[in-house]
């Protein structure tokens, strides 16, 4: 029997109106785009104000809302029924504009140029290691500050970087407080010639091997953007650190979203440890994709006892039809067929004799000879108990996987959603997600 864990009740989280953002987490592969659209789509449907951020880069997301480009404009969903007063928008995170709006926002329209011309800023804002989850989180904090809508969905990239951006701020703060920085910085506050002489001495020891490296040019740029920079990092830290404190409030809700396998419920147990850690409100763990059986009682030992029955009588079935077929070749030809433990003569010295049998009816091949529909169907019925029998053993190999997790983790709400025959690509598709996570109850068997 499988643990039980608190039911997680997704439509009371939506309905509230002090959830203010959800932020779905969790590994690759599991499902958790389409969960963070279902979201939006059920919380717009029941009346609420909700827009949907992926930084996701796969464009899932725009395919099942029906959009034909999605980009770093929120942009509004169609088809959503809006008697309940909501609507739905959605959009992507773009790195580099993201990074140019704040530059433009925050500073002078002759700096923001320099910088934005900067060759160094443009290799930083198109893909610096940490840019993408700084730059998620100031998109997070613009779409709070813009109070818009009153549900902010967040869709995480994929592996453990999901949760890469509560680190952001303190990634920064290094960056910024770094000597290699504070050297770079030092002649732009000296100033002048004071700057320069600070700059020769300070450097003279890295600046060969920082040309050999680097190049001269881009040690330059670097230079560059750092002074024009300059009045602009304290705000990206301070924006950070609030954005930070906001996802520790209690209108932001965690929600882990994790398929029911070892891996990706390893992955979750880190995600559910790594949130205690930062003081970060769960709300529960959504566990995608989880297969059923409308014939649960039926288990897989059962179908396979049973499928290995049918296949040898099938078998048997077959040797006879062949013996019978090589030894009637005429009216004085007997076969002998077991019958409820009895020897029955099919032939009884007349060759159509079987034709007027009303037992043996369309059983008869062309040559008069029994067919083989009987063994064929007895062949198929043994296939589909293997099939079944495959289905249970994933049924109970994924609740030995749940299991351990609740074993472990038994405080965290869990949902299941059933595993769907193929892709979700619509809203029609979305909204059966969405019963699904209302619908889904606690996690258990």
């Amino acid at each position: 029997m499988s643990l039980e864990s608190p039911e997680l009740e997704i439509d009371p989280l939506l309905d509230d109106r002090k959830t203010r953002i959800v932020v779905c987490c969790g590994s690759g592969g599991v499902g958790k785009t389409t969960t963070a659209a279902a979201l939006g789509v059920r919380a717009a449907e029941r009346g609420r104000t909700a827009v949907v951020l992926t930084i996701d880069p796969a464009r899932r997301l725009a395919q099942s809302m029906g959009l034909t480009e999605l980009d770093n404009t929120p942009r509004e969903v169609a088809g959503i029924d809006r008697s309940a007063g909501g609507s739905l928008h959605a959009m992507m995170l773009d790195m580099k504009r993201t990074f140019d709006e704040v530059v433009v926002q925050h500073s002078d329209p002759e700096r923001a140029r320099a910088i934005l011309e900067n060759p160094f800023y443009q290799s930083l804002s198109a893909g610096f290691a940490g840019t993408q989850e700084y730059m998620a989180m100031e998109k997070l904090g613009q779409l709070r500050a813009q109070d818009a809508w009153d549900l902010i969905i967040v869709d995480t990239p994929p592996s453990r970087s999901a949760l890469d951006f509560l680190d952001a701020p303190k990634r920064l703060g290094s960056f910024l407080d770094g000597r290699f920085i504070k050297l770079l910085m030092a002649p732009a506050k000296v100033g002048g010639r004071a700057g320069v002489k600070f700059l020769n001495i300070g450097m003279s020891m890295m600046t060969g091997t920082l040309n050999k490296v680097m190049g001269a040019s881009l040690l330059r740029d670097i230079q560059t953007f750092v002074a024009a920079m300059d009045t602009m990092f304290g705000g990206f830290r301070t924006r950070a650190d609030a954005t930070y404190r906001l996802l520790q409030a209690p209108g932001t809700a965690f929600l882990v979203v994790a398929a029911p396998e070892r891996d990706a419920l390893r992955e979750a147990a880190y995600f559910v440890e790594r949130l205690a850690d930062e003081d970060m409100p769960l709300a529960g763990l959504v566990l995608n994709r989880v297969h059923g059986s409308g014939a649960a009682q039926l288990t897989a030992e059962r179908a396979l006892a049973a499928a290995e029955a049918l296949e040898d009588a099938a078998a048997e079935a077959a040797e006879n039809g062949a013996a019978e077929r090589e030894t009637g070749g005429g009216d004085a030809a007997l076969t002998e067929k077991k019958t409820e433990g009895r020897i029955v003569d099919h032939g009884a010295g007349h060759a159509d004799s079987r034709q007027d049998r009303p037992d043996d009816a369309g059983t008869a091949d062309a040559t008069g000879h029994p067919s083989d529909d009987a063994s064929g169907t007895e062949r198929l019925a043994a296939g589909l108990l293997r099939l079944h029998a495959e289905r249970m053993q994933v049924v109970a190999r994924e609740r030995r996987t749940r299991d351990r997790f609740v074993s472990v983790h038994p405080e965290v709400p869990m949902v299941d959603v059933t595993a769907l025959p193929g892709d979700v690509h619509d809203l029609d598709g979305l909204r059966a997600i969405g019963r699904e996570l209302a619908e889904g109850g606690p996690s258990a068997a």
